[in-house]
């Protein structure tokens, strides 16, 4: 009997070079035509926003935080091993010797594959510090809120400025 482990956990898929899209497509494709859906439940590349200059001007692009990588939310069975390994693109599951080893919650809230809901009452004017990201340790007040992505923007001196940013309710400590 294969193992079936009932929690849905991340696993990480190692892919050649530049085929991190095509395999994210085969893996969704391939858990809809043989069924798998209720075990293959997420296929993530993650993405992150960079300011690049092209022709003088500075443009937000998205780019691959991990490129050659793949992430899979799945509930783990030895028969899904061969399926995914298979699928064209893929080289292996990271892991000893191939395996897959799931990531740890701190991973989890670090890549931020999922959604973290915070229980916090933040109003424009409050004075908090950012907790995590790369503006940890700056201080700044919150100048507008959206609870419904939960997420501010809060007003931070940096080079002698006021800057606005934008940071989740998860990065930030009300003081």
């Amino acid at each position: 009997m294969a193992e079936i482990n009932e929690e849905a956990k991340w696993y990480v898929v190692h892919t050649f070079s530049g085929y991190e899209n095509m395999v994210q497509d085969n893996l969704i494709k391939t858990a809809e035509k043989m069924g798998l859906t209720d075990r293959i439940l997420e296929v993530k590349i993650p993405m992150e926003d960079v300011i690049e200059e092209k022709n003088g001007k500075k443009v937000v692009v998205q780019r691959k935080m991990f490129p050659c990588y793949v992430l899979l939310k799945m509930k783990y069975q030895d028969n899904l091993w061969h399926t995914i390994v298979n699928t064209r693109g893929v080289t292996g599951f990271v892991g000893p010797q191939g395996r897959p080893l799931p990531l740890t919650d701190d991973e989890i809230r670090k890549m931020r594959l999922e959604k973290i809901v915070v229980d916090i009452k933040v109003e424009v004017g409050n004075n908090v510090k950012i907790i995590n990201g790369p503006l940890e340790g700056f201080v700044g007040v919150v100048s507008s809120v959206d609870n419904e992505n939960q997420k501010c923007r809060v007003t931070v001196e940096m080079f002698g400025r006021d800057t606005p940013v934008d940071v989740e309710f998860d990065q930030i400590e009300i003081l």
